[in-house]
């Protein structure tokens, strides 16, 4: 999951960048308001963390912008300000969650997990589909209750088309999704992901091919 985080704090965004990445989400990361705005509307966010007090614009401006634009991208406000109106407010523009300074990681973490799966019209945090289970809490999958061993980047890739379940998933959107700006566009990172995403669950037992390559189109994981 990619993640959009526009926090002037640098002590504050540091810690939420490394706690995010070590979970396994992609993150691009601005303190500026401006540029979060462009970011949100240039690029394809599962999720989104705005502070509400920011250089040029603030991020409830951020917030009434993009809903008018009619994004539906899933938002998380924080604020140093604790008081009912000020949440209220929030929520009213559109944010679907708050969260208030000083916070948890912790807390952090389970609320950007929930706003990701709601994203998707995905309730449970694990998901079933035949002999594979994905729990996206835990970041971690089982085939026919053995434990696959995946590196982040095949954990993502698995969740992503889990939660796209029988749709076809371009390559593109899958680097959209699951890397950073940071991943080159002509990069062979996807491939490399899906070839030992097959591999370990054939280790696992899994004979009939889980997930299909669409020549030209992309990838389909079959419920």
């Amino acid at each position: 999951m990619r993640i959009l985080l526009v926090e002037d704090s640098p002590a504050l965004a540091k810690a939420i960048i490394i706690a995010l990445k070590k979970n396994g989400y992609a993150v691009d990361h601005t303190p500026d308001g401006e540029e979060g705005l462009f970011l949100a509307q240039e690029n394809n966010y599962d999720a989104a963390v705005f502070d509400i007090m920011l250089p040029t614009i603030d991020g409830l401006e951020i917030l009434r912008r993009l809903r008018a634009d009619g994004s539906q991208l899933k938002i998380l406000m924080l604020t140093a300000k604790d008081t009912i109106q000020d949440r209220v407010n929030g929520l009213a523009e559109g944010a679907d969650d708050y969260l208030i300074k000083p916070f948890a990681l912790e807390e952090l973490l389970a609320r950007i997990a929930v706003m990701c799966r709601r994203a998707y019209d995905q309730a449970q945090s694990v998901i079933t589909i035949g002999l594979l289970k994905i729990d996206t809490q835990a970041k971690r999958a089982s085939y026919q209750d053995q434990e696959l061993n995946l590196r982040t980047r095949e954990y993502n890739l698995l969740e992503y088309l889990a939660l796209r379940k029988d749709s076809v998933v371009s390559r593109v959107e899958i680097e959209e999704h699951i890397y950073d700006e940071l991943v080159a566009p002509m990069s062979n990172v996807v491939d490399a992901a899906i070839y030992s995403l097959r591999k370990s669950l054939a280790s696992c037992g899994q004979d009939a091919p889980l997930i299909e390559t669409r020549r030209g189109q992309g990838y389909l994981l079959k419920s």
